[in-house]
C-alpha cells in the first residue's frame, strides 16, 4: 500500500485513487524565460520518479505538467532580447524538452500552455465574480481571500498572520484592492505588453489562476495528486485551492506533494535564480554525464533537501558505475550460465525477499534513498552469486530483470555499448585481477570486451585497446 505525505494534512496517508488503478497527477511546470536550473530539474526528476513508481506498481498514470508562457519575467526577457513573449517562450520550452530528455524524464501526457487557455481562464474568472469570490477594479480582477474560509490551511498559516505580512506591502495595486490579502486573477494591460481582450478590458491572467484552469480542464474538478516545489506551497498552491474550490464547490486535490530544495555552499543556501547561485541543467550536462545528474537528483527522498557539490556528483558517478558494472557482468555471464541448478528455488526466494523489501521502502512515501539502498543490496547479492563456478540462467534473468526495472524507476537505463570510460575501468579491473593472479577473471574481462568489439593489446607500456 503506497503511503503519501500529504502537505494539506501534514501526515502520511494511504493512497486511495479517485478511480481504481488510475492516477490523475498535475505538477507545476516551469516559467519559460530561461533555462531550468538544478533546483527546477530536481522537481521534474522527483515527480518523474514518482510517476514511474506508480507505473511499476501497476497504475495507469495521466500526468499533466504546464508551461507558464505568460509572465512578467517572460515579458522582461522578451524586451531584453528584442523578441516577442511567444518567441521567448517557444525557445525555452524547446530547451526544457532538450534538457529533460537528457535527464531521461518521460514527457508529460499533456503540457498545457497558458496562451492556449485564455478563453478558459476568462470563463473561470467570470464564475468566481458571479459567485462573489472576485471583483473588478480598474481593469484588474482580484480574488476575495477572506471569503474562502479555509485559506491558509495548506501552508498552515492563520489569516491574521497573513494579514500582517500583506499590510506591509505598498504600491498602486494595494491601493485599489478591497483587502491587502486579495490577489490578482486578471491584470490590466500595460503599454507594449502582450494582452488579450476580456469583459474587464485588455489584459492577461494572473499567475495562480493559470494552474487552476489547466488542471481542472485536463484532469477534472478533483484530481488525485497536485505536486510542485516546496517554494510553491505558498502563495501559489494556497491560491490555487481557494480559486478552484470556490469555482467548483469540490476538493481540488486529494494529495498535495512538495519536493525539497537543492542547496549549495557550506551554508546550504537554497539554489534559485533570484539569489544568482544557480547552475543550469543545460550547461551542466555538457560537463557531467546526464545519467549521473539524473541519478544524483532521483535517489534522495523527494521531500528532503539535496546538497549540490562536486563531491556529491562524484559519489553519484561512482555508485552508478558500480551498478553498471553489475549489469554488464550479469549480461556477460548469462551466456555461460547453465539452464537450471538445484539451488534455484532458494536463490529465487532471496530475490523475491529483496523485491518485497524494495516495494516496502518505496511504498513509504516514495523513499528513494532507502529504495536505492535495497538496489545496492541486490547488486551485491548478484556479484556474490556471480563468483560461483556454476550459475543459473533463471536466477540471473530474474536478478537482472529486478535490477534494471528498479533502475528504470530512478530514470537509469544502460545500453550495451561501452563508452571509453567504461572500457578504461574494465581494463583497470583486468590489470588488478592479473596482479592478484586471478587469471580466470582477467580472461573473462578480455572476452567481455572482445564480444563488444574491443581488442586489447598488452605492451611493455601497459594495456592498449582499440575498436574493431
Amino acid at each position: 500500500m503506497i503511503q503519501i505525505y500529504n502537505t494539506l494534512t501534514r501526515k502520511k496517508e494511504v493512497f486511495q485513487p479517485i478511480e481504481e488503478g488510475k492516477v490523475k497527477m498535475y505538477v507545476c511546470g516551469p516559467t519559460v524565460y530561461n533555462y531550468i536550473h538544478i533546483g527546477n530539474g530536481r522537481s521534474t526528476v522527483s515527480f518523474d520518479t514518482i510517476r514511474r513508481y506508480f507505473e511499476y506498481r501497476g497504475y495507469d498514470v495521466t500526468y499533466v505538467s504546464n508551461f507558464t508562457d505568460v509572465d512578467d519575467k517572460i515579458i522582461h526577457a522578451a524586451k531584453e532580447a528584442n523578441e516577442t513573449a511567444l518567441e521567448v517562450a517557444n525557445r525555452f520550452i524547446a530547451a526544457f524538452y532538450e534538457d529533460t530528455e537528457a535527464l531521461h524524464v518521460k514527457k508529460a501526457d499533456i503540457n498545457p500552455r497558458v496562451m492556449d487557455h485564455i478563453p478558459d481562464i476568462i470563463d473561470f474568472i467570470s464564475v468566481l465574480i458571479n459567485k462573489g469570490y472576485a471583483y473588478e477594479a480598474q481593469g484588474d480582477v482580484y480574488y476575495r481571500t477572506r471569503k474562502f474560509t479555509k485559506y491558509g490551511q495548506l501552508s498552515d498559516q492563520s489569516i491574521d498572520e497573513l494579514e500582517i505580512g500583506a499590510s506591509q506591502r505598498t504600491g498602486q495595486e494595494q491601493q485599489i484592492k478591497e483587502d491587502p490579502l486579495d490577489f490578482a486573477l486578471w491584470k490590466a494591460a500595460k503599454a507594449d505588453e502582450i494582452s488579450w481582450s476580456s469583459p474587464w478590458g485588455a489584459g492577461r491572467p494572473g499567475w495562480h489562476i493559470e494552474c487552476s484552469v489547466m488542471a481542472t480542464k485536463h484532469l477534472g474538478e478533483t484530481i488525485d495528486i497536485h505536486g510542485g516545489g516546496q517554494d510553491l506551497e505558498f502563495p501559489h498552491h494556497e491560491n490555487e485551492i481557494a480559486q478552484s474550490e470556490a469555482n467548483t464547490g469540490k476538493p481540488f486535490a486529494n494529495y498535495w506533494m512538495h519536493n525539497g530544495y537543492v542547496t549549495i555552499g557550506e551554508d546550504d543556501q537554497k539554489m534559485s535564480k533570484s539569489l544568482g547561485n544557480f547552475v543550469t541543467v543545460h550547461e551542466l550536462v555538457k560537463e557531467v554525464d546526464p545519467k549521473v545528474l539524473r541519478f544524483f537528483l532521483a535517489t534522495t527522498q523527494y521531500r528532503r533537501p539535496i546538497r549540490y557539490s562536486q563531491t556529491t556528483l562524484k559519489e553519484a558517478a561512482t555508485n552508478l558505475q558500480r551498478l553498471k558494472n553489475t549489469v554488464d557482468n550479469v549480461v556477460f555471464r548469462q551466456e555461460k550460465a547453465v539452464a537450471q541448478l538445484a539451488s534455484d528455488a532458494d536463490k529465487l526466494t532471496d530475490l523475491a525477499k529483496l523485491e518485497e523489501q524494495f516495494i516496502t521502502e518505496m511504498d513509504d512515501d516514495f523513499n528513494a534513498a532507502n529504495g536505492i539502498t535495497v538496489t545496492y543490496e541486490l547488486a551485491k547479492w548478484l556479484n556474490i552469486y556471480l563468483e560461483q563456478s556454476d550459475v543459473s540462467q533463471a536466477v540471473l534473468a530474474q536478478g537482472l530483470s529486478q535490477l534494471t526495472s528498479w533502475l528504470e524507476i530512478f530514470g537509469i537505463e544502460f545500453t550495451n555499448e561501452l563508452v571509453d570510460a567504461d572500457i578504461e575501468q574494465l581494463i583497470e579491473q583486468r590489470n588488478q585481477a592479473r596482479k592478484d593472479r586471478d587469471f580466470a577473471r582477467s580472461d573473462e574481462i578480455r572476452d567481455q570486451l572482445k564480444e563488444q568489439g574491443i581488442v586489447l593489446e598488452d605492451t611493455a607500456q601497459g594495456t592498449r585497446w582499440r575498436r574493431e
